[in-house]
C-alpha cells in the first residue's frame, strides 16, 4: 500500500496464536492505508472468532491521527468481545502519538511480542 508523500509503503502481517490475532506494521500507517488494514484486521478477527488484538507498533516510520483511529475501533472491537489489546512498541515517535492520543491509558504497552501475549 502507498502513499502520495512519497514515503514508505505499508506492510502488515497479520496471524493467529491461540485466541490473539497478532499485527505487525512496517512502514507508514495513514489515511492512504488505514482502510485497507481495518479491512484486513476485522475480517481475520471476526471470521475466526479471536478474543484479543495484539498489534506491534516497532516496525512503523510514521502514523498520522488516522492511525490511532484504527486502534480505537479495533479496541471496541474487542471490548465487544470481552477481550483485551496490547500493544508492542519501542519507538519514541509512536510512543509520543499513543500518549497524546490518551491510547496509553487504555491499552497496556509491552517490549516484546512475548511479553505482549505473557500478559494479556
Amino acid at each position: 500500500m502507498g502513499n502520495n508523500r512519497g514515503g514508505d509503503i505499508l506492510y502488515i502481517s497479520v496471524e493467529k496464536h491461540k485466541d490473539n490475532l497478532l499485527i505487525q506494521f512496517k512502514g507508514e500507517l495513514d489515511h492512504h492505508s488505514s482502510e485497507i488494514v481495518r479491512q484486513k484486521i476485522d475480517q481475520q478477527y471476526l471470521d475466526h472468532g479471536l478474543k484479543n488484538i495484539i498489534l506491534d507498533l516497532r516496525g512503523l516510520t510514521f502514523m498520522d491521527s488516522s492511525g490511532i483511529g484504527l486502534i480505537m475501533g479495533r479496541y471496541k472491537n474487542c471490548l465487544e468481545k470481552k477481550g483485551k489489546m496490547s500493544i508492542v512498541n519501542d519507538n519514541p515517535h509512536v510512543d509520543k502519538i499513543l500518549k497524546m492520543s490518551g491510547l496509553l491509558k487504555i491499552i497496556n504497552v509491552y517490549p516484546t511480542i512475548e511479553s505482549a501475549i505473557e500478559n494479556i
